[in-house]
């Protein structure tokens, strides 16, 4: 799975946007709809200062709240998401200063406990993202994208809390993968990929600097 191609979309932002409408501008949509949007488009205010707490948010347009946004007033602080509707959380939105996206995490095993996180970069794309490759909430996988595309990924493989694999990618597919096999905390051996996948050449021996002296050439 590319991680990348999950939806970046603020949740939040649409929940408030629906809101407003539904409360300042009632005639703007078809009886049912706004029947809806009234039914599942709503505000919590917080008892002890008045201010707004939670909004509630029907994504999927079938009748039921499956978003809730949590509120200090005006300020977005998060949006959780039970997107199949199983009763478990499987999308958790976490915002900053100005109601800027700072993270997304996902539940990919629909357990209710998150296995990937997501970090948007400036242009609204994910720039980094962390991966539980087990889907038991432990990090053991690290990538980075430009521009929509993955570049490069750190692993910890045995998941003992250091990375013994690292990747890059060119055009979609995996360039290099170099591995730690004496667990000393860099490359031991490397491995270069042609343009169609293949095996191209294996590097070993490296010195002290990390240098590969030795390579054979596959092909």
């Amino acid at each position: 799975m590319s991680v990348v191609q999950l939806a970046m979309l603020p949740l939040a932002l649409v929940v408030a946007l629906l809101l407003v409408l539904v409360l300042f501008f009632p005639g703007c949509a078809p009886d049912p709809e706004k029947a809806r949007l009234k039914a599942t488009t709503k505000a919590t205010y917080d008892k002890a200062t008045g201010r707004l707490a939670e909004l509630t948010f029907d994504a999927d347009k079938d009748g039921l709240v499956d978003t809730w946004t949590h509120m200090d007033g005006p300020r977005i602080l998060d949006t959780v998401v039970d997107q199949d509707e199983d009763g478990k959380i499987d999308r958790w939105e976490y915002y900053g200063e100005g109601g800027r996206l700072e993270k997304v995490a996902l539940s990919r095993a629909k357990t209710g406990v998150p296995d990937v996180w997501l970090y948007p970069g400036p242009d609204g794309q994910v720039a980094r993202a962390e991966l539980s490759t087990e889907q038991d909430g432990k990090v053991d996988r690290w990538e980075w994208y430009e521009q929509g595309a993955l570049v490069r990924a750190e692993e910890d493989g045995d998941r003992d809390g250091r990375v013994d694999k690292w990747e890059t990618y060119e055009a979609g597919r995996v360039a290099t993968a170099a591995f730690d096999e004496d667990r000393d905390g860099r490359p031991d051996r490397r491995l270069t990929y042609g343009s169609d996948g293949t095996l191209v050449s294996v590097e070993t021996d490296p010195d002290p600097a990390g240098a590969f002296r030795k390579k054979v050439e596959v092909r």
